[in-house]
């Protein structure tokens, strides 16, 4: 796909994204939201189509995207991993997980592998403490971890 469909594909998914809002200004957010879950990061070019739509200052969508940890400006991973950082999953060991995690993807927590297979997120809970550690990959549940486990389960999503 050349750059030039890619972008004509971009200005039609965020034009019927806005569309579906009514081109209402006061729906930015949840537009993002929509851009965000469709490509999984906020694209420049999708960022420029809100603009332009909506006809806000692009510092103000830019303020936006930039304001809430929920958006990120840079691609994710196939597979997002979510390690749980709550109190009770830190004091089972949730800090040997996630650097096992680091080292296996050669990567750390809020990167992305340059494959853009895996991204590593950290959280404050996921709910589920009595399962702790856990970890959290594409909302599949994996509780009871330990830097032994890591391995076998990072391949179930290779």
């Amino acid at each position: 796909m050349s750059l030039e469909t890619a972008e004509i594909t971009v200005k039609d998914k965020v034009n019927k994204i806005m569309a579906g809002y009514g081109y209402d200004k006061s729906m930015l957010v949840s537009i993002l939201q929509d851009i965000q879950g469709f490509y999984k990061f906020l694209p420049e070019s999708a960022l420029e189509e809100v603009h332009q739509g909506l006809k806000v200052p692009l510092s103000q969508v830019y303020s936006v995207a930039t304001f809430f940890k929920a958006f990120t400006l840079t691609p994710a991973g196939k597979h997002i991993i979510n390690c749980c950082m709550g109190t009770a999953c830190h004091v089972r060991g949730a800090v040997r997980v996630l650097e096992k995690i680091e080292r296996e993807l050669g990567i750390e927590a809020g990167e992305t592998t340059k494959d853009l297979v895996f991204t590593i997120e950290t959280v404050n809970c996921v709910g589920a403490c009595a399962l702790g550690p856990m970890v959290v990959i594409d909302g599949n549940y994996e509780g009871q971890m330990t830097a032994e486990k890591v391995a076998p389960v990072l391949k179930k999503y290779k």
